[in-house]
């Protein structure tokens, strides 16, 4: 088949991939330059972690970011390109007044998982935390390893992909808006290109064509922190928000925490970074002497439940909903999609809930 993809993001890009790693053609149309750009893919913060989602977000998330977990190791050797992964899990914590929530965080998330593999929570405390992280033991007397969950960084991430997708054979119309999408076509300017299949991607870019999307507000902050030494991901539980970290290379480290209801796009807010600031004190004291070296804000694609939707029409499919879970989810969806798109009859039991249909005939 060829392929146009409309929209460029995480989504987009990881599609093209899985699309051309099975022979077809791939044309890739986005609005922005390839190597940088407004899309939410680039204010992430890239935790693999479906693991701690499952304590509030639904189990087939958890099974999608599964499937990814095993799909990012192959995808990231094809790209032979440092995007600095790693697979050591993270963890929870919580102070002393907090230990309710962390308490409850434990329990729903042991209740959600399946019994065999409840082996991959592991509660340190003392000496064995000090072993993990000696920079957190100090401060907190235990901390919950959710085992086996990954991050990377997203920006060298979608720069690989950048590089790699038109050396394999994609064509990328960068800073060519989408007009309109119609089965097989897509229309740019007063162009149409015609397609075997279209699939857009465009996220909040087809709020026109999905009833009910809406943008998430999410805000992170780049943090150049020499005195903190921590080696995974960590979450803050708090009663009102709570807080994630997630190394980088170099001493850097991208905090985030807010989950806003709203499209507004705009710098960060006042509110927003010192309540983010004022968290990362609160996890680790070098901190303090930490340089603010970026902040971002931006929006995420989401539906009325949080969960992501395939929807399929004749020579048209759409993927959009991925809320925050982006990078969590993109490879194992887009399996799922090439795998429809190779063969539009069957939908997989475990996955129909995510799919839903434009008309009888793409079903039949």
């Amino acid at each position: 088949m060829h392929v146009g993809i409309a929209g460029a993001g995480i989504m987009g890009r990881t599609l093209a991939f899985s699309l051309l790693e099975r022979g077809h053609q791939v044309t890739l149309f986005d609005r922005d330059p390839v190597q940088e750009g407004g899309a939410a893919a680039y204010a992430a913060a890239g935790m693999l972690a479906p693991l701690a989602e499952l304590e509030s977000a639904e189990h087939d998330i958890y099974r999608l970011g599964r499937r990814s977990l095993r799909l990012w190791p192959g995808l990231i050797d094809r790209l032979a390109a440092d995007v600095d992964y790693h697979r050591l899990g993270s963890l929870v914590v919580a102070h002393g007044a907090d230990g309710a929530g962390f308490r409850e965080f434990h329990r729903r998330l042991s209740n959600q998982l399946p019994q065999q593999e409840r082996e991959n929570l592991c509660l340190l405390q003392g000496e064995a935390l000090a072993l993990e992280e000696p920079d957190l033991a100090d401060r907190f007397g235990e901390a919950l390893w959710l085992k086996g969950e990954a991050w990377l960084d997203t920006r060298k991430l979608m720069t690989a992909l950048a590089d790699y997708l038109p050396g394999s054979g994609a064509r990328w119309h960068a800073t060519t808006p989408v007009e309109s999408l119609a089965p097989g076509v897509i229309r740019t300017g007063h162009e149409d290109h015609c397609f075997d299949v279209v699939v857009d991607c465009r996220g909040l870019g087809a709020r026109d064509a999905i009833p009910g999307l809406r943008g998430v507000r999410g805000e992170i902050l780049w943090l150049d922190a020499p005195q903190v030494r921590v080696n995974r991901p960590v979450r803050l539980i708090h009663p009102r928000y709570r807080l994630y970290l997630v190394p980088r290379q170099g001493n850097r480290y991208v905090l985030g925490a807010t989950q806003i209801e709203s499209d507004d796009s705009g710098p960060v807010t006042v509110r927003s970074s010192l309540e983010l600031l004022s968290a990362a004190y609160s996890l680790h004291d070098g901190f303090s002497e930490a340089r603010v070296v970026h902040m971002e804000a931006n929006c995420r694609p989401a539906l009325d439940d949080n969960r992501p939707r395939l929807i399929a029409g004749d020579r048209l499919l759409r993927i959009n909903g991925l809320f925050r879970h982006g990078y969590l989810l993109a490879p194992a969806l887009a399996e799922l999609a090439t795998d429809w798109l190779e063969n539009p009859n069957p939908v997989d039991s475990g996955h129909d809930v995510l799919f839903s249909f434009d008309n009888e005939e793409a079903h039949d």
